[in-house]
């Protein structure tokens, strides 16, 4: 890249200096009891917060979590991510109770050098997410003022034209944390010249969600092989009965385009997992992709898909998998998640997670995350750089 990175900043000095972080901490929080499952996006920060404070910063870390309507909301608080945050770093994280009010500006300036601050929620000001320029730009503004750097760490964050990802960077010095540089070191290697065969694996729900991203890696994959949710539509386009599952009717048709083209570099189940509900303890059983009973829904593939992808995995050199390839939170249908999941694992191809629920199921199964070659942070980030869009906070930083 082409970007000033932390190396860049530390080399300059940073004792004594406030340096604004912007983080993902979006992590998933248990509705009853508040506690964080899954803190794989706190972990990855911790490399860029380590080096600051070990180069005597005062760290004054940001992030958004949830989707809060621009106001404060008790359940979109960032207050147990300070705690976990503490525990990581192996010091207390002070938390500052709003975003840029008192208790922020208080807070940070009473931060010592080494020390790290978290700031509330950046979505309780509507500036962040808003639309309008100047409203935008006045939220930074406030923003800016509480540090002498930024460092965007946030590579979950940087396909959004948000103040703290799009306009911070532009009115202090500015840098790619360890975790940016390193997604976009990954990903370029995917758009650039992969080892091939270069295969695929997309899941999830919608074909509608994924449209752009198999339009853009059509023409440069070996292999695609299509699961989840979205592989009904793909199903009714090859003029299957799909029952009740998931089914965007008005894409059933660019599906048909898409096979057309697709030179059969599109692999489809050829068996799936339907049920008589979307519930955990649903009856259901494995029928060929071809003959799914018009009262059933496909909650995940089979085991002759699984066996057919492994086979298709294991020629891979590259491997980039994005979504789920059903619904892995029940137990009864999270196998053939799994087992593509262990089928990458085997090669000996330089593999790439997607983010999202990709990177959440590779965990909440209990699988070995160092197996594959990187995890990423960001699942929509990664798919809009594989399309080829231009990323707000990249644009951010290389200006």
């Amino acid at each position: 890249m082409t970007i000033r990175n932390l190396d860049d900043l530390l080399a300059e000095g940073v004792s004594g200096r406030r340096v604004l972080v912007r983080a993902d901490l979006n992590v998933p929080l248990d509705k009853q009891t508040g506690d964080i499952t899954d803190d794989g996006r706190i972990r990855a920060v911790l490399p860029t917060l380590s080096a600051l404070v070990q180069a005597g910063a005062k760290v004054v870390v940001c992030s958004h979590l949830g989707r809060p309507k621009g106001a404060p909301d008790p359940q979109f608080s960032l207050r147990p991510v300070a705690g976990r945050l503490g525990e990581l770093l192996g010091a207390p994280v002070r938390f500052a109770e709003d975003t840029v009010g008192d208790s922020a500006r208080s807070t940070v300036a009473d931060l010592a050098d080494g020390q790290v601050a978290l700031l509330e929620n950046l979505r309780f000001n509507k500036g962040e997410t808003s639309k309008d320029e100047a409203e935008r730009g006045a939220f930074a503004d406030q923003l800016a003022a509480l540090g002498d750097a930024y460092v965007d760490d946030a590579f979950g964050a940087v396909h959004r034209k948000h103040a703290s990802v799009h306009d911070v960077p532009a009115r202090l010095p500015h840098v790619a944390g360890r975790l940016v540089l390193r997604e976009v070191e990954v990903l370029s290697k995917l758009t650039g010249a992969p080892e091939r065969p270069y295969v695929v694996v997309l899941g999830g729900s919608k074909v509608s969600d994924k449209l752009a991203v198999i339009e853009a890696l059509l023409p440069t994959v070996d292999r695609l092989l299509i699961g989840g949710g979205m592989c009904f539509t793909f199903l009714k386009a090859q003029g299957h009965e799909v029952g009740t599952s998931l089914l965007e009717e008005e894409m059933v048709e660019t599906c048909r385009n898409l096979l057309e083209r697709s030179a059969g570099k599109i692999m489809l189940p050829v068996d799936v997992v339907a049920a008589d509900a979307f519930a955990p303890d649903a009856a259901h059983d494995t029928v060929p992709a071809d003959g799914i009973p018009s009262h059933r829904l496909g909650l995940d593939i089979g085991p002759e898909t699984v066996a057919g992808f492994a086979a298709a995995l294991s020629q891979a050199k590259t491997i980039f998998w994005n979504g789920p390839m059903g619904v892995f939170e029940m137990a009864a249908f999270a196998n053939g998640t799994r087992g593509v999941a262990e089928a990458i694992t085997k090669t000996d191809a330089f593999s790439v997670v997607g983010g999202g629920d990709s990177a959440a199921a590779v965990r909440a199964l209990g699988l070995d995350e160092s197996s594959f070659g990187h995890i990423s942070t960001g699942g929509g980030a990664s798919l809009e750089y594989l399309e080829g869009k231009t990323l707000p906070g990249i644009a951010a930083l290389e200006n």
